[in-house]
């Protein structure tokens, strides 16, 4: 029994993009059972050129992804900004953690910041820290990521909310 829940285990790479930071975490998932494989924060050089941070991204994604094997990875949606430069970089950012994983074979879903805070603290509008918090609290061996990794870890598990309420509607169906 124990052997066939764990090949019913899948894995999710959740990202939280950005330029100077991106935050990434690795899931596993079996049933309701949620469990931390990994996180980490990838911190391209910010004196280097646009295209070598979004390689460097690329190829630190697609790291991850040879290292964890995820079945599935899930991203942060892109938000506005007043800044509309700042939000175009951070949509290069976006695209490029994006195809890292797609070009893996893996399917990618994508979340609103809002939906990831609620999804994990039953508010859309909670803070970093609150978010960290219950991180710590839903994944006990994660210990304490900083707040790019906790996000990311946020938005696996939102992705696994997600497909488990997707299978469900679909046995109701």
């Amino acid at each position: 029994m124990l052997a066939e829940r764990m090949t019913n285990a899948i894995r999710i790479l959740g990202l939280d993009p950005g330029l100077r930071r991106t935050g990434w975490g690795v899931i596993s998932v079996d049933g309701s059972r949620l469990g931390h494989v990994a996180h980490g924060v990838i911190s391209p050089d910010d004196t280097a050129a646009l295209s070598d941070r979004l390689l460097t991204l690329f190829e630190a994604v697609r790291a991850i992804v040879a290292a964890h094997a995820p079945d599935e990875a899930a991203i942060e949606q892109t938000f506005v900004t007043a800044n509309g430069a700042s939000t175009l970089k951070l949509g290069h950012a976006r695209a490029a953690a994006m195809v890292a994983a797609a070009s893996a074979g893996l399917s990618v879903g994508e979340y609103a910041a809002r939906e990831v805070k609620k999804a994990i603290c039953g508010a859309g509008a909670a803070d970093k820290g609150q978010v960290a918090f219950m991180i710590a609290r839903l994944l006990p061996t994660s210990g304490a990521p900083t707040a790019d990794a906790a996000d990311a870890l946020a938005v696996a598990i939102t992705h696994a909310h997600a497909r488990t309420a997707r299978s469900l509607a679909g046995r109701a169906a």
